[in-house]
Parts: structure tokens; sequence; C-alpha cells
């Protein structure tokens, strides 16, 4: 399948962002598979107001969208381990995002698991919106692959297996740790050691919010599910 895709003009990328740093506020956060982003990003999205938005969950939706004329090439790419092309990815979330403002007056967004690659990176922002910093959580492989083997036994996930696994561990190492050592140069990189439990790692990250001046919202704006 060819990689060039048209996306209504995304593949030319705009010279201006869509927004600037005062109109939205976005962190990205990045870890090895198996991490615990996505944890930690739904805990930070409940208590500091922050829309998370997947971009795995994205492409996993787009995939399995009836009529899609990209399933194919997200589920190849997803199986292999493999990144899926940039203009995908960023259309899906300049939607989202879109979409939650529209929806509900957000501005402020975790991306989780973007950008994969630098230019994934470079393109997000110069044509939807310049980053605040990253928040990058960093574990060693092997306490990953413990979490991921046990998350596929319930998962149902196609690249929740030993071989996929180590792929998606290469593929890190080899793309998106040169996104954060980009940003390191940068100092917009904040790395949280993530190799303990979610409560744990939770507390170090609320700590870092604190000293960046991110605050949580008041618990009566705090949309929690209703008690069962």
């Amino acid at each position: 399948m060819s990689d060039t895709i048209d996306l209504g003009g995304l593949d030319r990328i705009r010279s201006t962002p869509l927004w600037t740093l005062k109109e939205v506020t976005v962190i990205y956060v990045l870890g090895g598979p198996g991490s615990g982003k996505g944890t930690q990003c739904k805990k930070l999205a409940s208590r500091y107001g922050f829309k998370h938005v997947s971009a795995g969950d994205l492409l996993r939706e787009e995939q399995n969208r009836p009529g899609s004329e990209f399933g194919s090439l997200i589920a190849n790419c997803i199986l292999q381990g493999t990144i899926v092309p940039l203009v995908v990815t960023i259309k899906l979330l300049e939607n989202a995002m879109k979409e939650a403002m529209d929806k509900d007056g957000t501005t402020m967004f975790l991306i989780d698991g973007f950008p994969r690659q630098l230019d994934q990176a470079h393109a997000f922002e110069a044509s939807v919106v310049p980053s605040t910093f990253i928040l990058f959580f960093d574990c060693p492989e092997d306490v990953m692959e413990e979490r991921l083997l046990t998350r596929g036994k319930t998962s149902g996930r196609s690249d929740d297996n030993p071989e996929t696994i180590r792929k998606r561990f290469r593929t890190f190492v080899e793309t998106s740790m040169p996104v954060v050592h980009e940003f390191e140069k940068k100092g917009k990189v904040i790395t949280i050691s993530a190799a303990r439990g979610p409560d744990e790692v939770y507390e170090d990250v609320q700590a870092v919010f604190k000293e960046k001046g991110l605050d949580p919202i008041e618990t009566s704006r705090v949309h929690d599910s209703p008690p069962n």
C-alpha cells in the first residue's frame, strides 16, 4: 500500500499552527509499551481537567471503523510494530481535539503515545500546536514485557504477544527516544521512573505538575463515575 495518502491536505503541512500555546495546552506523554502511561493519563485527566487523547486508541478505532480507507494500513502497522504514516495519526489527533473543544470547551490535552518519531513531532508542532513539554515514563523492558504479557491474557489485542512486543520495544528505542533526546536539549522533558506501582508513580507526577504550576481542579469539578 502506498504511503501517499490524501487527508484533506494535511500531507501538505501548514506553515503556521492551528492554535497557539496561549489557546491550547498540549503535553506529550511518552514511554515504552507497558510503561503505564495510559493509566497515569486517566488519573491526571480526572484530577487536573485534561482531555486524555490516546494516539493508539484513535488508530485502533479508525482501524475498526466500517469503511475506513486506512483500516488495513493501520492494522498491518500495529501487527508489525511499526509506525503509521504521520499524516494519518496527526489528522486523527486534530479531529479528536476539535471534537473535545466543540463538545466540552476543553483546551488542555494529554496526548498519550505521541509523537512516536521526530517527523511526527515536527509536523504536529508546525501545523497543529506547539507542545508544553514531554512527560516521559522511563521503565525497564523486562518490567514492561511482563506487564504486557499479563495484559495480553485478557486484552484481546493483536499486539500483546512476545514477538510483537519485542518489535515494539525496538521501534520505540529507534524512533521515539530521539524525540525525547531532542526535547531534552530544549529543556522540555520531565522523566518519571515508572517501574514502581501506579500510585507511587502518580505521586511523583503530581509533584512535578505542582512545580510546573499545574494545579488540580476543584473536587466539585472532578467528574468521577457515580457510585453503584
